[in-house]
């Protein structure tokens, strides 16, 4: 098992946008296989900051999904609305 954390800044005024493309990204994940489960959560000290915790069952599920079609569209969307590109980190267990 494995846990990815994702960081995004979002620029001002678009956090409602944001919300919603991120629904639709969980949504696609959450049929992805090797998806466990996934929480947003927003930094105290920077609204603006996003960071998703998602948890999948190993480092292939993970790059399926990174790598598929669904969520490079996603990525997409979320260009015009985020300050920079997101910042991705790998975790696995000791």
């Amino acid at each position: 098992m494995i846990k990815v954390l994702i960081q995004r800044d979002i620029a001002e005024t678009l956090e409602a946008p944001y919300e919603q493309i991120a629904r639709r990204v969980l949504s696609a994940a959450i049929q992805s296989p090797g998806f466990i489960s996934g929480e947003s959560f927003r930094d105290i000290d920077n609204p603006n900051r996003r960071v998703i915790m998602v948890t999948w069952q190993n480092i292939h599920s993970w790059q399926r999904w990174e790598a598929s079609e669904g969520r490079r569209s996603a990525i997409s969307d979320f260009a015009p609305i985020l300050l920079e590109e997101e910042r991705i980190t790998v975790l696995e267990p000791l």
